[in-house]
This record gives C-alpha cells, structure tokens and sequence, in this order.
C-alpha cells in the first residue's frame, strides 16, 4: 500500500476501480496518483504492450504529435543541440526527428529496447521524456538523472497527460485504463517535483507538457 505520497510524503486517500478491483491512492496534497503495487503488471507483460504499439517515423500523424511537442515544450528554451531521450520506446521517433530535420546530436535510453546507460558522465542541453513519467514506479529518482545529466543553461521537457482532479472523473479516464500506466500528475505535482529536485518550471501547458530547468 502507498500510504504517503512518493512525491510529497503527504497522507494519501484511496480510490477504488471497483470493475478492475484496482486501488490508486490520491494525494490531494500535490495531486499525483499511483497505482496500488499490488496491481502493477509484470516487466514481461508491460513489454508486450509496448511491442503492440505501432508508432513509426513514416507516420505523419505520430510525427506530427512531436513536432507539436517540440514547437511548445523545446525550441522555445532550449539553446543547445546536444540531447537524451528518455524512455525512446520501440522506435525512436523522438530522437530521428531531432537529429534528421533540426541538426541535434541525440543519445537515447529506454528500460527495454535501449537498456545501455549511454548518460552516464554526460550532459546534455536538451533532456525529453515523452509518454514515459506514467510508466514510473518511483518519478524521484529518475528526476534526480534528468537534473544530473543536464547542462547548466539545459532544459527537461516532459510530456504525460494530467489527470482529471475529480475522482469520479480519473476513474473513467482512458489514460489510466492502460495497464502499464501506474503514476498520474497535475501541473502542481510537477511543481512539487521541481522544489524538491532542484528545477524550476518555465513552461507548461497544463495539459500535458512540462519544461523544466535548473534551479540555482
């Protein structure tokens, strides 16, 4: 059970998806949500998921999903052209379009299809994680690698759907009836993220989009 928030250490209240028999527990305190662990899938069954996913560069649809991303959450703030995509999935898309339509120099990570460390002892003026922070059993710690492996002047841009605050709401939300997704956040979960972390926001959408940069 997760009593206390793995964000803010706020006590959490529990939520129940009483068709998936599922608990989540609600932090009202900085608003992220995780997924009982109890009900967390399997490393084996997650990959399956991501396997099914049909996401490819020869899509314009997908590409231009990015292209959206980059026009709002990157270019905007970012000065450099050296970057980390975190969480490159399958396919990466991400990292293709930066390096082939706007000149980057790109290093790419994913748990299952890019497991090198490639970031270890480098940093970067351009960090994204993309459809990745809903995946993530513990958010902290791998803050904790996006700040380390930036630049001084670098910046983070993230990107997850924020969830509904209502619970009724979240509980017939799309985004969480995907089994592999196990934390959600609003915009002041990410604000919290950022104190304890060491980043400021200089960005968001408050839809989906986060871009962060060091603190000093």
């Amino acid at each position: 059970m997760n009593e206390f928030c793995k964000i803010c250490d706020s006590k959490t209240f529990t939520i129940t998806h009483k068709k998936f028999g599922i608990d989540y527990y609600y932090c009202k305190a900085c608003g992220f949500i995780a997924k009982d662990e109890r009900s967390i899938i399997s490393p084996e069954e997650e990959l399956k998921i991501y396997e099914s996913h049909n996401n490819s560069i020869d899509d314009p649809r997908y590409v231009a999903f990015f292209k959206r991303f980059l026009e709002s959450a990157v270019f905007p703030y970012c000065k450099g052209e050296t970057g980390l995509d975190y969480g490159s999935g399958p396919s990466p898309v991400l990292a293709t379009i930066l390096e082939r339509d706007y000149g980057f120099s790109v290093d790419i990570y994913d748990l299952f299809f890019s497991p090198e460390r490639e970031y270890e002892g480098r940093s970067y003026d351009l960090i994204t994680a993309t459809e990745v922070l809903e995946h993530l059993a513990d958010p902290l710690s791998h803050f904790a690698i996006f700040r380390r492996c930036l630049k001084d002047e670098g910046i983070l841009s993230v990107m997850t759907l924020f969830h509904p605050e209502d619970e009724n709401e979240f509980l017939q939300w799309y985004y969480m009836r995907d089994m592999s997704h196990i934390s959600f956040y609003t915009p002041r979960s990410m604000r919290v993220i950022g104190e304890k972390l060491g980043l400021e926001i200089v960005f968001t959408d408050d839809v989906r989009y986060t871009t962060f940069r060091k603190r000093y």
